[in-house]
């Protein structure tokens, strides 16, 4: 059972600003909230998990297309798809006299109350009840709505006619590309067009790390089909959804499936299973999210932009299709991914962390060390054996600072599978029958053996 305390959580995020896993947007100048960068390591566990998604979902299917959307779109798209209005808002409440904001459904959720499908009204009402103030314990003001998107302006105009907005979805991009996808690629129903994407949504309140961010990054796919066959492909896709969580080496004990009830559905959507993780010090909270958004994004393309959206069968048949979607957060991934994979154990007597990663989502796939970085033939012979891993994996660490304990200290906390020495055997100098072998150590147990310089590239793979 994965460990719930809030100070495993704090050690993550220690070790990843202290590994270069994750830094804080903007830190230099004190920061920016709702920002972070991914410092190098971060990057690499970033790619593996998108690299791998694409494998999992697309590459290794015949029914899923890619695309690459606009991030700037028409602000027509955002009026048809409904975020312009209510539907797309959160309830903000000011503090009177610091006017810093807050948001009034978190503020109430603090204290045990349940704010989702309250009106303004009965938000304020709550607030009054429980006498709800800021964090700095000042009166509040009435809740309004807040539009989450991020307005812009393109060109010279101002005003109306150049407004835009950073997208806060990328599902909108794949919709209105649907007919230019039908109409290139002919694809027979049903089939999936996919897309990995970042989005903005300008939070009035982020928080918990990564969990709650104003610039994220999506992994998405629109399922289009047949409405009589819905139910059939959602449990197919349930299944695929599944799957992937434990590819990425995510427990079934720490997962659960969460099917939201009527009264809090999207407005677009006839049935959502939302997947949720078990984060440590946070509980149970969104990791994916499955939903079936029926026709109605298509047809809403289509009545505001007189464009036609209906898929055509050979036989002339004309519909418009329904959709299941898939989207994952890549963030909510990644922060999944390293509270499954933050180990503590003991060896040599002392207390060891280290991440117990997928050997196909480490940042490195193996480290490769000289015994001794002051003996040159040493240093010769690891950077031939650093080339070889290198041309075939790409992601491989070299790494001669310090003793080797430190270095497989190290490489445990980033995640590395596997760490090679070459030392005084590998070029025969004390035994003989170990020439041209080297020492490779396991990241999980510790235990160390001796392997043929030919047979290490089939022996990490």
């Amino acid at each position: 059972m994965a460990d719930t305390t809030e100070n495993k959580m704090e050690k993550i995020v220690s070790l990843c600003k202290r590994r270069g896993f994750v830094f804080q947007g903007s830190e230099i100048y004190g920061g920016l909230r709702g920002t972070w960068d991914f410092g190098p390591l971060g990057v690499a566990l970033n790619n593996n998990l998108k690299q791998e998604w694409w494998k999992f979902f697309v590459d290794s299917r015949e029914d899923m297309y890619g695309l690459d959307a606009s991030i700037i779109m028409n602000a027509q798209v955002w009026e048809a798809s409904g975020h312009t209005g209510a539907g797309f808002c959160d309830p903000l409440v000011e503090d009177t006299t610091t006017g810093e904001r807050y948001r009034a459904d978190h503020l109430l959720k603090d204290i045990g109350v349940e704010a989702e499908g309250m009106t303004l009204a009965e938000i304020d009402a709550a607030i009054a009840e429980h006498k709800v103030t800021s964090p700095q314990g000042n009166q509040l003001s009435p809740a309004r709505q807040f539009n989450l998107m991020f307005e812009s302006h393109i060109g010279a105009t101002a005003g109306a006619e150049g407004k835009v907005y950073l997208r806060p979805e990328t599902a909108q991009g794949i919709f209105v590309n649907f007919k230019n996808v039908v109409d290139t690629m002919s694809p027979k129903l049903p089939f999936g067009i996919a897309q990995v994407g970042k989005a903005f949504r300008n939070e009035i309140a982020p928080r918990e790390w990564l969990f709650r961010v104003r610039e994220f990054e999506q992994m998405e796919i629109e399922y289009f089909v047949k409405e009589a066959d819905w139910e059939a492909y959602f449990e197919k896709l349930r299944a695929d959804i599944q799957a992937w969580h434990r590819h990425i080496g995510l427990s079934d004990e720490n997962i659960r499936e969460y099917d939201v009830p009527a009264n809090d559905l999207a407005h677009y959507s006839k049935r959502t299973i939302d997947f949720e993780y078990n984060y440590p010090g946070k509980g149970f909270d969104e990791l994916a999210g499955f939903a079936y958004r029926t026709d109605h994004d298509l047809r809403q393309h289509m009545e505001h932009s007189g464009v036609s959206m209906e898929y055509i069968e050979p036989d002339g048949t004309r519909y418009i299709p329904h959709v299941l979607e898939p989207s994952f957060g890549v963030g909510r991934a990644f922060t999944a991914v390293l509270c499954e994979a933050y180990t503590e154990d003991e060896m040599n007597g002392e207390t060891r962390t280290f991440l117990r990663l997928p050997k196909h989502l480490a940042p490195y796939r193996v480290a490769v060390s000289p015994l001794l970085k002051n003996k040159p033939p040493l240093v010769e012979k690891a950077r031939d054996v650093f080339t070889m891993l290198k041309a075939e994996f790409g992601n491989v660490a070299w790494d001669d600072n310090g003793n080797v304990g430190k270095r497989y200290r190290r490489q445990d906390e980033i995640g590395t599978p596997h760490c090679v020495v070459i030392d005084f055997d590998t070029l025969g100098e004390e035994a003989p029958e170990h020439t041209d072998t080297v020492t490779v150590r396991n990241r999980d147990t510790g235990e160390q053996e001796r392997v043929s310089i030919n047979d290490l590239v089939a022996y990490v793979r």
